[in-house]
């Protein structure tokens, strides 16, 4: 009896054990289930959620299965970044979780329907998970759904009257690179409306530094370029990117092609515009900006860096503004076109490039250059 009693009393143990643990397993699973299913604009257990609620994204979880992706797992913990086994594990289940994030965005907004075009409402609950989740994983795929409906006219208006643009720019501050891209995407789409240009523009200060710092040749650096280059369009919100116009002549320099394309359509938005001459010819420029006349060069960036210095001489009044060119620094593009002989070596040196229209700009700019720069040599 008393062997019998005491292996009794460890069953028990073990069977009460068991329940507690699987009580506690489940109270911790439904508050986190209800937790983030009220950040992703569910109402959880709340029954009035407010205008984030909808019945399309209520069963939205981290796992559509009963899998161990059930648990908790933060998107690339610390160990996963170590190289070990588990770290290679928790990469692969968190990249398996974005992948069906990205999925489950069109799916619950639009169950019934392929079209990737939101309706208003759906567009709010995209909102909803783009303000409320901290998730990476789930703001890029919130993100992408944002930009893809973005590209539609009638949309960024729509997106604009929900409260969608401070809401995206509220992502500027992540220090994620790939939620930071796709947020930069989104206000790039919707930038190409004059009514969101206005409102964008107390942003462009920030997207400009980000920009600058941003690792050489990076997808954020060139998001960041392609919403500056939409925000320099016209010429109303030119004048907040003076101050940075060197830097962009540094990144010019020392990106690869694609940066470079990008970064000469920002500079030929600018110009083009009059007002925006003196602050093109007062920037830095690196030593290195002569070299890039060379049959080397691509011809794309050639022939918009030539058509950028055509448009600043046209657009500077050179004996009108002779007093004003002693405030010009040493090593500014004023010096760097003054100095004729050494520039015009520069681009005569390309004269014998393959492509005839290189040849023709060339010979346009040289030209151009000598007539108004030195009106009186020609006496």
């Amino acid at each position: 009896m008393g062997y019998a009693r005491k292996v009794g009393w460890v069953t028990a143990g073990l069977v009460i054990g068991a329940g507690a643990c699987y009580c506690i397993y489940r109270l911790t699973r439904g508050r986190k289930q209800n937790k983030e299913k009220m950040a992703e604009g569910g109402p959880g257990d709340v029954e009035d959620a407010g205008d984030c609620s909808g019945a399309r994204y209520n069963d939205w979880s981290d796992d559509d299965d009963d899998s161990n992706e059930s648990k908790s797992i933060v998107w690339y913990p610390p160990w996963a970044r170590i190289g070990t086994e588990a770290g290679t594990r928790a990469r692969a289940r968190a990249r398996a979780r974005a992948t069906r994030a990205r999925r489950a965005v069109q799916k619950r907004a639009s169950p019934n329907s392929d079209d990737t075009v939101l309706s208003p409402q759906e567009l709010q609950k995209v909102l909803c998970l783009v303000e409320m989740s901290e998730k990476p994983y789930i703001l890029e795929a919130a993100l992408i759904a944002l930009g893809n409906n973005a590209a539609y006219a009638f949309n960024r208006d729509i997106i604009r009257d929900l409260g969608g643009l401070p809401i995206v720019a509220k992502i500027l501050n992540t220090r994620d690179p790939i939620v930071k891209e796709k947020a930069l995407i989104v206000l790039n789409n919707l930038s190409v409306n004059a009514e969101n240009q206005r409102r964008l523009k107390i942003y462009m200060n920030q997207v400009c530094d980000d920009t600058v710092t941003s690792r050489l040749n990076s997808s954020v650096q060139l998001a960041g370029l392609r919403l500056l280059t939409n925000m320099t369009v016209t010429n109303e919100y030119q004048h907040i990117l003076a101050n940075s116009i060197s830097d962009f002549f540094r990144l010019f320099s020392a990106g690869n092609e694609e940066t470079k394309l990008q970064v000469l359509k920002l500079l030929l938005n600018l110009a083009e515009n009059p007002a925006m001459t003196r602050e093109l010819l007062g920037a830095h420029v690196p030593p290195s900006l002569g070299s890039l006349f060379n049959k080397k060069e691509y011809k794309e960036v050639i022939l918009k860096l030539l058509s950028i210095f055509e448009n600043i001489n046209d657009n500077f009044k050179w004996e009108e503004n002779e007093p004003a060119q002693n405030h010009f620094s040493e090593g500014s593009l004023f010096f760097f076109l003054k100095e004729f002989q050494v520039c015009a070596d520069k681009v005569l040196g390309i004269e014998s490039h393959h492509d005839f229209q290189v040849r023709v700009k060339v010979g346009k700019f040289v030209t151009k250059l000598t007539e108004r720069m030195f009106p009186k040599s020609q006496e």
